[in-house]
């Protein structure tokens, strides 16, 4: 109760003040009115904050079901993404060790080749020197051949006058 009177007592005393207070300054239009046509006292203010906890919590509830959804949107769109990534690593992997496997056959095939190749190069140029005579000139072979045709038949005479 001693509460209350001290309570009184400076309600009424700010009112003093207030009341004491004759002139306005040139900010305000008129009289402060208070806001009278709210005026519901703790029970309106109760129900005011009532009512905005409840649009807060319906707020909440609505952004929390929004963000579950996309987060589960975005998990199912992972998994797929994960899973297809996946089978295309094991894909390339597989692609991969095939080309190696060819590369390995390709590189033992071009050492056999290569091999084959030096034999056949060796056996040429050994060959090439006694096919190829490029010593003598056409006209040189020519005089040549001139040559041995007549000894040639020289012989053939010599042979025949003997038999006769």
């Amino acid at each position: 109760m001693a509460f209350l009177l001290c309570c009184q007592d400076g309600a009424s005393e700010a009112s003093r003040k207030t009341s004491s207070r004759t002139a306005q300054p040139e900010i305000f239009d008129g009289a402060y009115n208070g806001m009278g046509g709210e005026s519901g006292g703790v029970i309106g203010l109760l129900e005011v904050i009532e009512s905005d906890f409840a649009r807060l919590e319906a707020e909440t509830v609505a952004e929390e079901a929004k963000a579950k959804k996309e987060f589960d949107d975005f998990m199912e769109d992972s998994k797929v993404d994960k899973a297809a990534k996946r089978t295309a690593a094991e894909h390339k992997t597989r692609k991969k060790q095939t080309k190696s496997q060819d590369l390995t056959t390709a590189q033992a095939d071009l050492l056999g080749t290569q091999k084959e190749l030096d034999a056949a190069t060796s056996t040429f140029e050994k060959l090439s020197a006694t096919c190829l005579d490029t010593g003598a000139s056409f006209k040189e072979r020519q005089a040549k051949r001139a040559q041995e045709i007549t000894d040639l038949q020289q012989a053939l005479e010599m042979l025949q006058s003997e038999i006769r």
